[in-house]
């Protein structure tokens, strides 16, 4: 019989290969773990046990509730046309800040975060709200694509945020804690890129082309501004209630959910079609992350068989080097899987073996999440895979090149980069919010 030690570090280059060999990395991390238990245990029941059960009770808890309801809270705020508001509102504000339109895009991201919960969906939907407006004034192409990829990360960065769900779920940690410390790196991350945006206009004005700097009549802004009081207070609403103790953030997540179907309602954007359509996005894209944190307990029970993160946290602890060493080897490794895999994948894959070996150098498990969270983000930008991307290229015209749009991000990566070394330099800025409202 192989020894488990061993069957555990196969297993990890079996989901890798699997992967390069283009299976779906639920289907990866589900047999490489019913082979690793097979090969443990010798015994074929054992595995298929594992499979039986791990399949009906790894998401058989009261707070996966909470994914589906966040999701479709935020399919329903998009059909109110939210986002449209929060474009316009941000860009009245920005008129006469040449660079407004991109600050204005970064400011409207940034709130749409705190319905939506998912980058993928910000990109699509404000490469069809900002773009053509850029294009319009004359943006630098690169450049505008680049503003668009860049701030749809912060769909995962302020909360609600599905990665920080399932962050939670897999280190046992307060998805409330962690959505209050999601705010702080989140308005660091939007801080750094209106800053970026800013000065590279300054440095070169030929970026934001023919860009209007007239002012709009007070009651134009007034109007604009007062037309997103809704959204503003339905994530009052949700992330207020789960900080004032209220209610849990999976009845947060039910008492968003109504409060957007009221809205589209009061709209008269409500049709039957409409909500079918929005109902089976949810249901594909819930159950595509099911499937894969179904996998995950299946791999992480493999990987408590073999002692795998027992073992490479005793190795790690050895090591004659500062823990920051360690937390930046851990974040080159998940900056290099953000090229292949996505960003619920890795955080599936990566987690149960880096976070107990971030504990053991004294990092605190909230802390290292949001760093974890920023770098898997990151990797929604890099090529070959880079999601936000082909979300882009999908919502686009067929003349823009996907090589643009991975061009166009470059300096913005190396931004978001800065943004992450602030995080990593100044805990304070992830522990200050949850300690102030949760204690």
């Amino acid at each position: 019989m192989i020894d488990a030690l061993t069957v555990g570090l196969l297993s990890v280059a079996a989901i890798f290969i699997l992967i390069l060999l283009g299976f779906h990395i639920g289907v990866a991390l589900g047999a490489a773990s019913f082979v690793g238990v097979y090969l443990i245990t010798g015994k074929l029941m054992v595995a298929a046990s594992l499979l039986q059960t791990t399949a009906f009770h790894g998401v058989n808890d009261y707070i996966f509730a909470v994914v589906p309801l966040f999701v479709v809270m935020g399919l329903f705020a998009t059909e109110s046309g939210a986002t449209r508001d929060l474009f316009d509102a941000a860009e009245s504000l920005m008129r006469k800040v040449r660079g407004g339109i991109g600050v204005s895009t970064v400011l409207a991201n940034a709130v749409f975060a705190a319905i939506t919960g998912v980058s993928v969906a910000s990109a699509a939907v404000f490469s069809k709200l900002a773009i053509p407006e850029m294009n319009r004034l004359g943006y630098e192409r690169k450049f505008s694509l680049g503003i668009v990829a860049s701030s749809a990360l912060l769909g995962m960065l302020i909360p609600p945020s599905v990665l920080m769900i399932i962050y939670g779920v897999i280190t046992e940690e307060s998805i409330g804690k962690l959505f209050a410390a999601g705010v702080g790196p989140g308005l660091v991350v939007t801080a750094v890129l209106s800053a970026m945006i800013l000065v590279s206009v300054h440095l070169n004005p030929a970026l934001a082309g023919h860009e209007a700097q007239g002012d709009i009549p007070v009651g134009g802004r007034l109007k604009a501004v007062v037309r997103i009081w809704p959204i503003v207070a339905l994530i009052a609403l949700v992330l207020g209630g789960i900080y004032g103790g209220l209610f849990t953030a999976t009845e947060a997540g039910a008492i968003g959910a109504l409060g957007a179907l009221v809205l589209i309602i009061l709209r008269g954007r409500f049709t039957g079609k409409a909500l079918l359509a929005m109902l089976l996005d949810t249901g594909q894209v819930c159950g595509s992350i099911f499937f894969l944190l179904i996998g995950a307990q299946m791999y992480s029970r493999m990987l408590t068989l073999s002692r795998l993160p027992e073992t490479m946290t005793q190795w790690a602890s050895g090591l004659e080097v500062p823990g920051l060493v360690i937390l930046l080897a851990f974040i080159a490794v998940l900056l290099v899987l953000g090229c292949i895999i996505d960003s619920v994948s890795i955080l599936l894959l990566t987690m149960p073996i880096m976070v107990p070996i971030a504990q053991n150098f004294g990092y605190d498990k909230i802390w290292f999440g949001m760093i974890a969270i920023v770098t898997v983000e990151l990797g929604l930008l890099t090529p070959p895979f880079g999601m936000v991307v082909f979300a882009m290229k999908a919502a686009l015209p067929d003349d823009v090149k996907i090589e643009d749009i991975f061009l166009g991000c470059a300096p913005f990566f190396v931004a978001l980069l800065a943004a992450l070394g602030l995080i990593i330099a100044f805990p304070e800025i992830s522990h200050f919010l949850p300690r102030l409202l949760l204690g």
